[in-house]
């Protein structure tokens, strides 16, 4: 590389997307740490909280909104059905789909678990302006839309 040609990280782009990577990848040790009393890591969290939001969703819907395979979902799944966490009831229509739903010590575990998110995300973001906040929102937003965009026209 001859000493006019700029490299990766002087350019703003990649400089951005170094800092979330970064950030996001310090917020799951983060949480990984401060979820540790409650025995579950953060990709049991994102199953409980979908479950607590889409109650009844199949096992293909979640692992489509958690951006995952199959497979994540039946290593974890079982484990946490073990836990007495989750059921998975058949659905009434089709006997072939398998729908997810917490048990009443699942939902009491996803609060507190919530709580914990919550109080972590409020602490790191506290100085940040709302508007700072939401511009980052709709900027993240904005670039799943073209991965996604680009996985599924790479699946086509």
């Amino acid at each position: 590389m001859n000493k006019n040609q700029s490299l990766p990280w002087d350019h703003p782009r990649f400089r951005s997307w170094i800092a979330v990577a970064r950030a996001c990848q310090l917020m799951q040790q983060s949480l990984t740490r401060s979820l540790a009393d409650l025995d579950i890591k953060p990709p049991h969290l994102d199953i409980l909280v979908n479950l607590y939001r889409f109650e009844g969703i199949s096992q293909q819907e979640l692992a489509r909104k958690l951006l995952v395979g199959r497979s994540n979902m039946s290593m974890l799944l079982p484990q946490m059905e073990k836990r007495g966490l989750i059921e998975r009831r058949g659905d009434e229509r089709d006997k072939r789909v398998l729908r997810l739903h917490l048990t009443g010590e699942g939902h009491r575990l996803t609060e507190a678990a919530m709580a914990i998110q919550t109080d972590l995300i409020e602490r790191t973001l506290s100085d940040e302006p709302i508007e700072q906040c939401m511009a980052t929102a709709i900027s993240m937003e904005r670039i799943i839309t073209t991965l996604l965009k680009d996985l599924r026209d790479d699946d086509d």
